[in-house]
């Protein structure tokens, strides 16, 4: 508490901050603060938080949400129904206007070695590759098919085969701790401008994808049961990393039955098959296509403006996931924080000028399918840069996909002119870390399709914790992953953030526009 005594000797600009709780705390900007707007989104987002039952049942109850899922769409439409039940208004699934494809459930997934001794598999089925239809029991046979060379040598010598595609690969050690938060030197080191051209490679994706579609060709026409690979997990924590395995299209050519293996349990079957021990296995794999709707959608929901209706602040995250874990981390833990982003400014009752309104995208793991279609539908097409009305009327977009970890700062995308006013807007945070700004690029997520048609859109500087090392894309993409006290902190910051967009004279400044890019 502060006494009378005691505020007798505030200086003048203080008093006039606890009587109008707006502060200039960027002398260089000029941008104006508005702490009481920003107490009672601070009081909302920490003593009366709702990130974490979202998250709940985002993950928990409705599980992962692989793009065209069941499982996802049965999560859409709770987050519509909860988004309205709070109070915004136009919360709906809008759908993109490109098809996307079918969609994939697995619904058991069961491997076993029963010969020369018992033990399980620990194994998941990629995404989009057919089941086994029923417990297969068969021998495995290690085939690394790596080149044409290879097809030829095991020609004739795989039907009925369980493969092992790959060699038993070397496991390292945890030396370090696969957790962590940034440090001060870090943080500082990031705000460096990188310079010069980036490290060329010779990787061709088109001639992996040719030689990828013509094994699985081989493999059908062999009559294989079954395709193992090792799951490589994050710096071998002992997760298992799941992908696509095979193509989404209703004329698309089939492909066999893939799971990724823990790389230990695989090395295992690899070694020994190379030693020439014979191995039975069994294997269980049903696995379901959804094909009564090949298109999708985005979850949209607004928070109507005053004065300054017409102009739009965007906030978002992507709502689909991969399905080894239940997606908690990436990137329910973005979907719940921006979801309780839109109820804390809905329910501390701060006004708003511009409208505000959350996008909740689909397909990001495909390829920022969703955003890039809403931007496309919306904002302007990067192939031609032929903009739209709203175009001019987007003040810029947030968005968060780095996981559970709590805001250091924000990426500027080398848009220098927002620098001081961003700067001001951390200035209230700064006691809860949020306290750098790099103008260097991030790239990997939705930001980027506003980024493209030359719209401010900005990713947030987030705490790694264990995203690359242990839960990004991983069976370990669960729940537990998340920390609670960082995704509070994180919707309170988005909040305070977009409330200050919605609330300034002027909308962001922007980069000049970018050249078109027919090739995207």
């Amino acid at each position: 508490m502060v006494t009378r005594r005691r505020l007798l000797w505030l200086p003048a600009v203080c008093l006039a901050v606890v009587m109008t709780g707006v502060l200039d705390l960027s002398a260089q900007s000029g941008e104006p603060v508005d702490l009481g707007a920003i107490q009672r989104i601070k009081e909302e987002g920490f003593d009366r938080s709702q990130v974490m039952d979202t998250a709940w049942w985002l993950t928990e109850i409705h599980g992962p949400r692989l793009t065209n899922s069941p499982q996802m769409r049965a999560a859409a439409d709770w987050a519509v129904k909860k988004l309205a039940e709070w109070g915004l208004t136009n919360a709906k699934q809008e759908p993109w206007g490109a098809e996307f494809g079918r969609g994939w459930s697995n619904e058991r997934t069961v491997v076993h070695v029963m010969k020369p001794i018992p033990w399980p598999v620990l194994a998941y089925a990629r995404a989009w590759t057919p089941g086994t239809g029923a417990a297969v029991t068969a021998e495995v046979v290690l085939a690394p098919l790596a080149n044409d060379a290879d097809l030829e040598k095991f020609k004739g010598k795989l039907k009925g085969k369980v493969v092992l595609l790959q060699a038993a690969r070397a496991v390292a050690p945890l030396w370090e701790a696969p957790a962590r938060r940034f440090t001060d030197k870090e943080l500082a080191d990031m705000q460096a401008q990188e310079v010069g051209p980036g490290r060329p490679g010779n990787f061709n994706p088109g001639q992996a994808q040719a030689f990828a579609a013509k094994r699985n060709a081989f493999l059908i026409a062999e009559g294989v049961v079954a395709v193992l690979e090792p799951g490589n997990g994050r710096g071998d924590s002992g997760s298992v990393l799941t992908a696509a395995g095979g193509p989404r299209g209703l004329k698309d050519p089939p492909v066999p039955p893939q799971l990724a293996v823990a790389t230990e349990h695989y090395n295992r079957l690899a070694r020994m098959a190379d030693k020439g021990t014979p191995i039975t296995i069994e294997v269980d794999v049903r696995s379901t296509f959804h094909d009564a709707d090949l298109k999708m959608f985005n979850i949209v929901a607004e928070l109507p403006g005053t004065d300054k209706a017409d102009e739009i602040v965007m906030l978002g995250a992507h709502f689909d996931s991969w399905h080894a874990g239940t997606g908690a981390v990436d990137n329910a833990s973005g979907s719940a924080v921006m979801m309780e982003a839109m109820r804390i400014l809905k329910q501390s009752g701060v006004k708003l000028r511009r409208t505000v309104r959350l996008g909740l995208w689909t397909g990001e793991e495909q390829g920022l399918i969703g955003s890039r279609e809403y931007v496309k539908a919306h904002f302007g097409d990067p192939a031609t840069m032929q903009l739209r009305p709203e175009h001019a009327r987007l003040a810029g977009y947030f968005n968060m996909d780095n996981g559970t970890g709590a805001y250091r700062g924000v990426y500027l995308q080398g848009n220098e002119a927002v620098a001081p006013i961003f700067r001001a807007w951390m200035e209230p945070f700064r006691n809860l870390g949020m306290t750098d700004l790099t103008i260097r690029n991030t790239g990997g997520t939705d930001h980027q399709a506003y980024h493209a048609v030359g719209l401010p859109g900005f990713q947030f500087i987030q705490d790694p914790v264990q995203y690359s090392s242990r839960t990004h894309h991983s069976s370990l993409d669960v729940y537990d992953q998340l920390i609670p006290g960082d995704l509070m902190k994180n919707a309170v910051m988005t909040a305070a953030f977009v409330y200050h967009a919605a609330n300034r004279e002027q909308m962001l400044p922007r980069r000049p526009l970018p050249r078109a890019t027919p090739s995207r």
